[in-house]
C-alpha cells in the first residue's frame, strides 16, 4: 500500500460519523450504492470462512419503523413509553434505507460465538466506512426492540442468530466534528 492509499483510507476512517436519522434529509440513495456497500461488508475477516453476517434491507424505512415501534410496544409490557414508541415510529421519515445487521450462527459451528459476532461487526464497519466514502450518513442503532426476542421472531431468525443492530442510511447536510474523549496513549500499552 502506498502512502496516498493509506492517507485516503485514514481520512475515510477518521471522518466516519454517527449521524442520527433526524439529521438526514430524506434524499434517496440509489439501490446500487447500497448493494455496493453490502459487497464491501462481504469482505470482512471471518474465522474458518463461516461468513456469519446477514443483512435485511428495507427500501421503505417508514413502514419498517412503524413495524419496529409495534414490536417495541409488544415487548415493552409495563415498561412501555409512548415517547419511545413515537420516536421509533418516526425514525424513518428522513432515512433512505434501513439495514438490519444479523450474526447468523451455523448450528454445527465450532467457532466461538464471540468470533462470529466480531466478524459480523467487522462487516458492519466495512459497510459504514463505505457509506462514508460515498458521503452517505449512517447510524448504527440497538434501541427499541432491536435486541429483543420479538425482533428475532419478526425476522424468522434461528435460535443462535443475533440481531446486531439497525443501520439507518441516508444523506445529510450535517458534518459534525469527531471527538475522542480518552487519549490514545491511555488505551495502548507498548511492551518491549
Amino acid at each position: 500500500m502506498d502512502n496516498q492509499t493509506f492517507a485516503n483510507l485514514s481520512q475515510i476512517i477518521k471522518s466516519r460519523r454517527t449521524i442520527k436519522p433526524g439529521m438526514m434529509n430524506g434524499q434517496k440513495i440509489p439501490n446500487g450504492h447500497v448493494a455496493a456497500l453490502l459487497e464491501l461488508a462481504d469482505w470482512a475477516p471471518t474465522h474458518a470462512l463461516t461468513e456469519p453476517w446477514r443483512f435485511v434491507v428495507y427500501e421503505n424505512p417508514v413502514a419498517f419503523c412503524q413495524q419496529h415501534a409495534e414490536l417495541y410496544k409488544q415487548a415493552a409490557g409495563d415498561n412501555f413509553n409512548p415517547a419511545t414508541y413515537n420516536n421509533l415510529a418516526n425514525m424513518g421519515a428522513n432515512v433512505s434505507h434501513v439495514v438490519v445487521a444479523i450474526m447468523h450462527r451455523n448450528e454445527l459451528s465450532k467457532i466461538p460465538v464471540v468470533e462470529e459476532v466480531a466478524a459480523a461487526s467487522c462487516a458492519i464497519q466495512n459497510l459504514l466506512l463505505g457509506a462514508t466514502s460515498l458521503n452517505i450518513a449512517s447510524f448504527w442503532s440497538t434501541g427499541g426492540a432491536t435486541l429483543k426476542p420479538v425482533m428475532k421472531e419478526h425476522l424468522n431468525l434461528g435460535a443462535d442468530d443475533q440481531v446486531l443492530g439497525l443501520l439507518y442510511l441516508g444523506y445529510s447536510d450535517a458534518n459534525p466534528d469527531g471527538v475522542r474523549k480518552t487519549p490514545l496513549e491511555e488505551k495502548v500499552k507498548w511492551i518491549q
